[in-house]
């Protein structure tokens, strides 16, 4: 397959509804998760750490300090189990 005809597809799931955000920014992550035959949503605040990937395998890794430990999460950018991004603060 030709790398035009690729992207042409994968911008076709591209999402653009999501807000300006990068490294350093404090975000709220609101991300759709399954646990058995139930979903529901849950959030996730920490510090965008870095992004990786392109088109629509680009993941962006967000890190928060939860009882004195350091957690990371990655979230697939374009996924349509990602509800919404709020950008509390800008770093």
């Amino acid at each position: 397959m030709s790398e035009e005809l690729i992207r042409a597809i994968e911008s076709r799931y591209l999402r653009d509804d999501l807000p300006e955000f990068k490294v350093g920014d404090t975000v709220r992550v609101y991300f759709r998760i399954r646990e058995g035959d139930k979903e529901r949503v849950q959030p996730f605040e920490g510090v965008v750490l870095r992004f990786q990937g392109a088109m629509n395998r680009r993941t962006f890794t967000v890190r928060r300090i939860t009882g004195g430990l350091g957690v990371e999460r990655t979230f697939p950018l374009h996924s349509p189990r990602l509800e919404k991004v709020e950008v509390t603060r800008r770093g």
